[in-house]
């Protein structure tokens, strides 16, 4: 099971009690929240936030594409994961991504966790512009979209 979303931040925030509640499970023995946020500082620059883009639909596919990638890889009982990604500006300190992840024990957490996290930075089209202090931006460098 599955949830998967992009959070326009002006309207919504990401929020670990949705992802909480969706992954409990009765089923599920262990569960890992991973939350991403807006740090300080990137290649010597102080950054005071990060602007994220991203074609929605695509980012849903990548997402619902790697879920299913880590079910056939793992071949767990259980998996339950529940992914969000922020949208728009997103300040220092504030959440940009959320993936929540349960099965039936604590090893099974960790690795679904790790595979989807690092798949989803190597192939989803979520662009990062980060702000600098004096107001200077930059879009960074990402990974070439590939299908796998």
């Amino acid at each position: 099971m599955i949830h998967c979303n992009i959070l326009d931040v002006k309207k919504e925030k990401i929020n670990i009690s949705k992802a909480q509640k969706f992954i409990a499970s009765s089923k599920c023995g262990a569960s890992l929240f991973f939350m991403g946020t807006v740090r300080n500082e990137n290649n010597n620059k102080k950054v005071t936030g990060i602007t994220y883009d991203s074609h929605d639909g695509m980012v849903k596919k990548s997402f619902q594409e790697i879920y299913e990638e880590a079910k056939k890889k793992f071949k767990f009982e259980t998996i339950v994961v529940f992914i969000e990604h922020a949208k728009g500006y997103v300040a220092l300190g504030e959440t940009s991504v959320l993936i929540a992840v349960a099965c039936k024990h604590r090893k099974e957490v960790y690795e679904v966790s790790r595979f989807i996290i690092e798949e989803i930075k190597k192939r989803t089209p979520i662009w990062k512009k980060e702000h600098y202090e004096g107001k200077e931006t930059e879009w960074l460098k990402g990974s070439p979209v590939v299908k796998q």
